[in-house]
């Protein structure tokens, strides 16, 4: 693969990741359950490690990074029930690796090729997280000894004096 080659796939990647997880934020502000937040906040934690990942290798390429990203709208909540937008971010994020898997196998370089790989194996984990909450799941990151609970949902801002 030339190195023109591999910028353009890596600005392309980015710029669907960026978008993913823009929609990730939004999807993150109208889910209120507090175990399903705590999931959107750490599959948000993940994604902004990627973008970095993809911004420092589009860089060492001697290109700018693109930051613009469309934002799409996040489903309806209906009742408290998020399942709509959980069901709406498995199928993005399956088709995000689906587009995405035989793109990367011809990045011959290894490295690149690597972070690649650990990227869309970590967005199938994070598919296999939505689909699991759009279920119903909600101890996708761990259970709470019997007895404990999480006090209602999330604050609906972050701080407060």
């Amino acid at each position: 693969m030339k190195p023109s080659d591999l910028l353009s796939l890596l600005q392309d990647i980015h710029r669907d990741k960026l978008a993913l997880y823009r929609r990730h934020e939004a999807g993150a502000r109208v889910v209120g359950a507090y175990d399903l937040n705590n999931t959107y906040q750490y599959i948000l934690a993940r994604e902004a490690t990627h973008l970095e990942w993809l911004r420092a290798a589009i860089e060492e390429l001697g290109a700018p990074v693109d930051g613009e990203a469309a934002v799409s709208t996040v489903p309806a909540v209906t009742k408290g029930d998020a399942s709509a937008v959980c069901e709406d971010d498995a199928r993005r994020m399956e088709a995000f690796v689906q587009a995405w898997r035989t793109r990367i196998d011809g990045v011959t370089q290894a490295r690149h090729r690597t972070m690649l790989g650990l990227v869309l194996g970590e967005a199938g984990e994070h598919q296999r997280f939505f689909a699991q909450a759009a279920a119903g799941r909600a101890d996708l990151l761990g259970r709470r000894p019997a007895g404990v609970g999480t006090g209602g949902g999330v604050l609906g801002s972050r701080w407060i004096e």
